[in-house]
């Protein structure tokens, strides 16, 4: 058989071994693509310190390698280049045991330059805490360059990775919800967008899928899941950002229990498999009663560690029996975590006669992590009637109720089968595991504290053009 001359140009290019593989070639001539870490001139011997997305890897370009001595001369840290070496066992005497390949070293022939770049403006090697934020945020793509960051966003990879693995063993279907969606009174403020074909008529982003998981379960999907993203305009802290991520999944014909154990098993699995240096406190992870953990904690998202100064110390735990509902600075009813909640069984009576509203109890549960609400949920009310009456004891008019709420009510008169769920916040849930001081640690790209990018520039202004095709004007002193 005969072959062109593509064929042989093809077969004849040296295939890119990663970093991390170097092991395996040892005595043998490789190719690798990455940036200059580090660069050390020693005359006769430039050193260099290679890394790509799989690790680091020392080099050397001795005197008897003209072509790339000339080359390495010029180049700097973060240049991108295309390095062909040979792959060298270290001697005894200068393996590096605590080094990964610390006992290889590639011995460089040639390095091609696939990308110059800029001094950076801050030091990509550090753990980058002692850089001010906002010069991080606005060189975020740099920053993510660091070690840590690179940790911190390939273990959140890893995390999201297992919870897809296991759900889907244990049957359910991931299903995604739309972005753009009604605006309905769920509590937090919701982010606007216009639209342009029904001028004066806006979508909201999500706050949440809460209502489309119930809806999927109307629709006989049973077991849902989606690692979902979430928007919700509200002040902003250290584990909070105005767009995050969560874990979100609904199960048809369950109790309580049902979710929190299974919620509980799919914790534990990823601790002990992506975290196995760190120690769960107690499992089962305890049940705690809300009005007991106002009692003894002050709070409803206590902080059990027998041990606050171990850093690997996990402290999980529930808590359970929540007020339905609360009062308001203007003395209404409102929800304590969602209207979609169902009363306890024992409180329906109380629920459907609106009676002693005060002492409803939901069937709500929220896991806790050493004095952070990571998670929370709670056995819906599938029921049209039942509802209803949550929105008439906060005060919603019924054209009102139909307004905001008509396709949930219409859905519930379908054959909708009894179910719960709940929600993580996938954000908190890594920081803690990561050790990190913030959910902007986590997350690739977030927003400053004040709600900004800063990389990006946003928010910013649009044209008066883009403003028209909308039908929206903007008032005199706003700027543009």
């Amino acid at each position: 058989m005969e072959y062109g001359p593509y064929f042989c140009y093809y077969i004849n290019i040296m295939e890119r071994t990663y970093i991390g593989d170097l092991d395996a070639h040892i005595s043998t001539e490789v190719k690798i693509c990455g940036w200059v870490d580090i660069r050390r001139d020693q005359g006769k011997l430039i050193f260099f310190d290679f890394r790509d997305m799989t690790g680091y890897i020392q080099g050397v370009i001795l005197p008897n390698a003209k072509e790339a001595h000339v080359v390495g001369e010029k180049v700097r840290s973060e240049w991108v280049v295309e390095v062909t070496g040979k792959v060298n066992q270290r001697p005894e005497k200068n393996i590096q045991k605590d080094k990964q390949n610390g006992n290889i070293e590639l011995e460089i022939l040639a390095i091609k330059v696939l990308n110059e770049a800029e001094t950076p403006v801050f030091d990509v090697q550090s753990d980058g805490k002692e850089i001010g934020e906002e010069t991080r945020m606005k060189y975020r793509y740099l920053d993510i360059r660091r070690p840590r960051m690179q940790k911190n966003i390939r273990n959140r990879h890893k995390i999201i990775t297992q919870i897809r693995t296991s759900l889907t063993a244990s049957g359910f279907t991931e299903v995604e919800t739309p972005i753009l969606t009604k605006s309905t009174p769920e509590g937090a403020r919701d982010y606007l967008v216009a639209s342009r074909q029904e001028k004066g008529k806006f979508y909201a982003l999500p706050q949440s899928p809460q209502q489309y998981k119930q809806l999927l379960m109307s629709a006989g999907m049973e077991k849902y899941f989606q690692v979902a993203r979430c928007m919700r305009d509200e002040d902003l802290r250290g584990d909070r950002q105005p767009e995050f991520t969560q874990l979100d999944m609904e199960m048809s014909f369950v109790e309580r229990e049902d979710v929190m154990s299974l919620n509980e098993r799919l914790i534990i699995d990823i601790i002990e498999t992506l975290y196995p240096e760190k120690e769960i406190q107690e499992i089962p992870f305890p049940r705690i009663t809300y009005k007991d953990a106002m009692e003894k904690y002050g709070n409803d998202r206590p902080d059990v560690r027998s041990n606050k100064k171990d850093p690997n110390l996990l402290a999980f735990c529930w808590v359970v029996d929540f007020p339905f509902f609360e009062k308001t600075p203007q003395g209404k009813w409102t929800f304590t975590h969602n209207p979609f909640s169902a009363a306890k069984t024992e409180h329906h009576e109380l629920l459907t006669n609106k009676e002693n509203i005060g002492d409803i109890l939901t069937s709500q549960y929220d896991i806790v992590l050493n004095g952070y609400e990571i998670g929370g949920g709670s056995i819906r009310n599938h029921q049209p009637e039942a509802l209803k009456k949550v929105f008439e004891i906060m005060g919603h008019e019924p054209e009102d109720i139909e307004r905001n709420f008509g396709h949930m009510l219409k859905a519930f008169t379908s054959g909708t089968p009894p179910h719960g769920g709940i929600a993580w916040g996938l954000d908190r849930f890594v920081m803690l595991l990561q050790g990190e001081p913030n959910i902007r640690e986590v997350i690739a790209f977030p927003k400053t504290g004040e709600g900004k990018d800063l990389m990006m520039n946003a928010p910013s202004g649009v044209s008066f053009e883009q403003l028209a095709e909308l039908g929206l004007t903007i008032e005199p002193d706003a700027v543009i």
